[in-house]
């Protein structure tokens, strides 16, 4: 399992990458839901802030967590 977790954070850095553009997307579809003309999509346009923010942390902890393991053969 920690094999498995070490390689999709350090090969496949483009999911960090990709969870993050996902998370934007959906953040910014969510904020058009708001609009009044939108009313009936208001539920929608919150699970899509939730989950949308979430898709952008997890990017970011994973794009945090690949610079400090590069940082940290860098400097040993």
């Amino acid at each position: 399992m920690r094999n498995l977790l070490k390689t999709v954070v350090e090969d496949y850095g483009w999911i960090h990458t990709g969870l993050g553009l996902l998370g934007n997307v959906m953040f910014f579809v969510g904020s058009i839901l708001f609009l009044p003309q939108f009313e009936q999509w208001k539920t929608t346009g919150i699970w899509l802030f939730i989950v949308g923010s979430f898709l952008m942390l997890v990017g970011a902890l994973g794009e945090f967590v690949v610079n400090l393991r590069r940082r940290g053969r860098n400097d040993g």
